[in-house]
């Protein structure tokens, strides 16, 4: 079977990705902290893993070693409020969030690039706040930023990666009911995780590098 490795992935929509993706892969569960929901699947797990430090992208990377990895979903996110009357006081959150959503996909892909097979996907889970054409509304200034940034990162990996055949998906799960959104949204993270799920299928090489909704539509830049 084939093994799936997952960051972020003891709650929300991670967790459910391990449920919508564990009857076709092996996978390898990243976080943190585990949970008992997470714990529960029956999946490999690898927990003190912060994306955002040295030391825990070192950990992920020994743990992982010896693994092929035809599939790895860069999951891990957060999410804190930022206008232009905190930019100042609560500076750290800003560079939180870039350091989480927008390097840690990187540092991640780079610290285990020896182990995805030629062939195998990659997948960014990104928002469409991160689309500066489809800004209307403003705000969320640090979040915007660092999911603009993940995308620009992955248009260029996505090219990067072209030579082995891997493919790269930049995927917006939709407005989702998590622990992030406080609970608010439009959709649940079972039927978002069930319309992501599809839409890593679908990635191949031909696709690589596109901008999509968690429903298949293609998103502006």
């Amino acid at each position: 079977m084939k093994t799936a490795v997952i960051t972020g992935a003891n709650r929300g929509i991670g967790l459910e990705l391990v449920r919508a993706l564990k009857s076709q892969y092996r996978i390898v569960a990243v976080c943190r902290s585990s949970s008992s929901a997470l714990q529960a699947e029956d999946v490999e797990i690898v927990d003190h893993v912060d994306v955002a430090t040295r030391d825990g992208i070192a950990r992920l990377a020994s743990q992982l070693s010896a693994r092929s990895i035809e599939l790895l979903i860069n999951n891990a996110g957060v999410m804190r409020p930022s206008d232009l009357t905190t930019i100042e006081t609560d500076l750290d959150d800003w560079r939180l969030q870039y350091e989480v959503n927008a390097l840690s996909p990187l540092r991640v892909t780079a610290a285990l690039i020896d182990r995805l097979t030629d062939g195998a996907k990659v997948v960014i889970i990104t928002s469409r706040m991160g689309s500066i054409g489809d800004n209307t509304s403003g705000g969320a200034y640090a979040y915007r930023m660092s999911k603009a940034a993940v995308n620009s990162a992955a248009a260029s990996l996505a090219q990067d990666l072209r030579p082995r055949n891997i493919a790269v998906g930049l995927l917006h799960p939709g407005y989702v009911r998590t622990d992030m959104t406080g609970g608010s949204g439009f959709v649940d993270a079972e039927a978002s995780a069930a319309d992501l799920a599809q839409r890593i299928a679908e990635l191949d090489p031909s696709t690589s590098g596109r901008f999509q909704h968690a429903n298949g539509d293609i998103l502006p830049w």
